[in-house]
């Protein structure tokens, strides 16, 4: 042994250095262990084009996996090999990545909308009413932070959006009192914890160490933290949470079945609704870009297709007088 760390070690040092999510951590790791036990436990510094291409052909072929996921794939191995082997491979740049179908998203009417949402209460129903009502995602709205919502300026910041990018959108003045409500019962919760010797929440890059009492300040609890503590699986440290994606997952399924609605919809056809309901009330294509984070307005072109005005808005001869 010459003390130098194992290989995943060293993956999930390179990821945290760039500040990539514990969720792309978990899932780079996976698919570099799939890689080499499908090479026979071969380490990936003996393998090349040959190897990652025959992966990905099986992936495709036998296991019949989707474009998306293999190019996810893809992407953990070009990060292994560039960021961790620190190898400089021309063939990793011509390595094709599979092309996606181009679907049109699933988008519920205003009336279905609502539906939906009268099926669900308390934390889910605020939380999906956001989901709405600003163009966030989901993970977007459970890691979002007290001191994110401004309520002298209806606007809501969210912070390292897809991308790593921050953007605004607005606060819905039809949820500001409810709210204020849920955090007040959100804040007495966070007292309670102060006085048990408790309430820190987990705080993104160095700004731990930078301000060690930040994680216990009431702007940095999240709006919709979980039921108990849990283990922070980085860390170790025991402390509370946001809110479980699944729970929202789980609930805003059971409201579309409820809602007799036999639409495939998730939370994040919420979003799409956002835009494209925003789009049906005539506001202009570029503030959607702007609010959805968008890089570029082609992006959110795709819901010009999804209107309510028919088929690419041609009235059919049937309907012809």
């Amino acid at each position: 042994m010459d003390g130098k760390p194992r290989l995943l070690d060293q993956m999930r040092d390179r990821i945290r250095v760039k500040h990539y999510s514990i969720r792309t951590e978990q899932v780079y790791c996976d698919w570099v262990k799939q890689f080499i036990r499908f090479h026979q436990y071969r380490h990936p510094a003996e393998m090349g084009a040959a190897e990652v291409e025959a992966f990905l052909t099986d992936l495709a072929v036998r296991r019949k996996v989707s474009a998306s996921t293999q190019n996810q794939a893809l992407a953990a191995l070009l990060f292994l090999y560039k960021q961790v082997l620190a190898v400089e491979l021309p063939w990793l740049n011509e390595v094709v990545r599979a092309k996606g179908p181009e679907r049109l998203p699933m988008v519920l009417s205003v009336e279905e909308v609502r539906r939906v949402l009268g099926g669900l209460d308390g934390e889910l129903w605020l939380a999906c009413s956001l989901l709405y009502g600003t163009g966030m995602r989901l993970m977007e709205v459970v890691r979002l932070r007290v001191k994110d919502v401004d309520f002298a300026r209806s606007e809501i910041l969210v912070r390292d959006g897809k991308g790593m990018k921050d953007r605004v959108t607005m606060l819905p003045h039809s949820l500001e009192q409810l709210l204020r409500r849920h955090l007040a019962v959100v804040r007495a919760t966070h007292k309670t914890e102060l006085e048990a010797g408790r309430g820190d929440v987990w705080l993104p890059f160095a700004l731990e160490r930078k301000y060690p009492n930040a994680a216990r300040d009431w702007g940095w609890q999240y709006v919709f933290p979980a039921a108990g503590l849990s283990v922070d699986p980085r860390s170790g440290a025991v402390r509370r949470h946001h809110l479980d994606e699944k729970r929202i997952q789980r609930g805003f399924k059971r409201a579309v079945r409820e809602a007799g609605i036999v639409k495939p919809a998730t939370p994040h056809t919420l979003r799409h609704c956002f835009a494209t309901h925003l789009l049906e009330s005539g506001q202009d294509i570029r503030t959607v870009q702007e609010l959805l984070g968008h890089a570029d307005v082609k992006t959110t072109m795709i819901y010009t297709h999804v209107l309510n005005r028919g088929g690419l808005g041609v009235v059919s001869p049937l309907d012809r007088p």
